[in-house]
């Protein structure tokens, strides 16, 4: 069934990656009228997000935010499936980074590096940065059910030379390569929420103190990495800049858990300037302490 599906789903992706970026907007503003105004898709959960993270702004404050973020969403769905065919030339010109310079000072220091980022922006296309490095660059990812999908996903994200390792597989493949000396970038995404039963800290996200996940710190930690946050900006449609901001270089020496609240005040940062490019349909208040 799984292959069924994927023989089926193949053929459509593959077309889409292949449009002009004039038309894959096109599809995209088609898509967003189904995607918001007749599905509705997690529309409830996003409006309670942005009441509770955006209480400062008005009703239709939010409503802007609201759309935006919907057609942004969308776009960037699109944007990865061009991923499949997009040229090196490309996608170059459209997502840049505007200090490599600081990236290779932090190789040359000798240490792996921990990449700490938000669901905000172009982070799908964040991945061409392993096309500029000498570290092996590694993401974390959470495994697709069908096999053949889970593939091709790994495929897309090889082009640029990035090697993809699933949530349950992160810290081994961490220790091993330490053990042996292998020099690596890793990223993650680090603001999901996690199960509320496996919390080990809690934090205040945009006011909201909420269960935060804190591996990607105990990694970073236990792996004596030096850690960079990446802030990405979206400059028109299509094209996104990111810039390397320093953290730490000794996480070892910095108190449990100050990193990890560190990080989601620079990701609070960049929603309070553009909210609108923030992934708000996933449930990142889904646990409250009120609740």
């Amino acid at each position: 069934m799984q292959l069924l599906v994927f023989l089926l789903v193949y053929p459509i992706l593959w077309c889409i990656s292949i449009l002009p970026f004039r038309l894959l907007y096109f599809v995209s503003d088609c898509l967003y009228v189904l995607v918001y105004y007749i599905i509705g898709y997690r529309k409830k959960v996003v409006r309670q997000n942005l009441a509770l993270a955006l209480p400062h702004l008005s009703e239709k404050e939010r409503l802007r935010v609201e759309k935006e973020s919907y057609h942004h969403m969308v776009d960037g769905f699109l944007e990865m499936i061009k991923t499949m065919t997009i040229s090196d030339k490309e996608i170059n010109k459209r997502f840049t980074f505007t200090n490599m310079e600081l990236y290779d000072e932090y190789e040359a220091k000798g240490k792996s590096i921990a990449i700490f980022c938000a669901h905000y922006s172009s982070y799908e296309w964040l991945l061409i940065m392993n096309k500029h490095i000498k570290f092996e660059g590694f993401g974390i990812y959470k495994k697709i059910r069908n096999k053949y999908f889970d593939k091709l996903v790994r495929d897309i994200r090889g082009k640029f030379n990035a090697t993809l390792i699933d949530t349950k597989e992160t810290t081994a493949v961490m220790v091993s390569n330490y053990k042996k000396g292998i020099k690596g970038v890793y990223g993650f995404a680090a603001d999901q929420s996690p199960k509320v039963w496996k919390a080990q800290h809690w934090t205040k996200f945009m006011g909201v103190e909420v269960p935060v996940h804190t591996g990607a710190e105990m990694l970073a930690k236990r792996m004596d990495m030096n850690v960079l946050f990446v802030k990405g900006e979206k400059l028109g449609r299509g094209r996104y800049q990111a810039t390397f901001v320093p953290m730490v270089e000794n996480p070892k020496e910095v108190p449990n858990y100050e990193l990890t609240d560190m990080f989601f005040r620079m990701v609070e940062q960049q929603i309070l300037e553009k909210p609108e490019y923030y992934l708000w349909t996933h449930k990142r208040w889904k646990h409250t302490k009120e609740s």
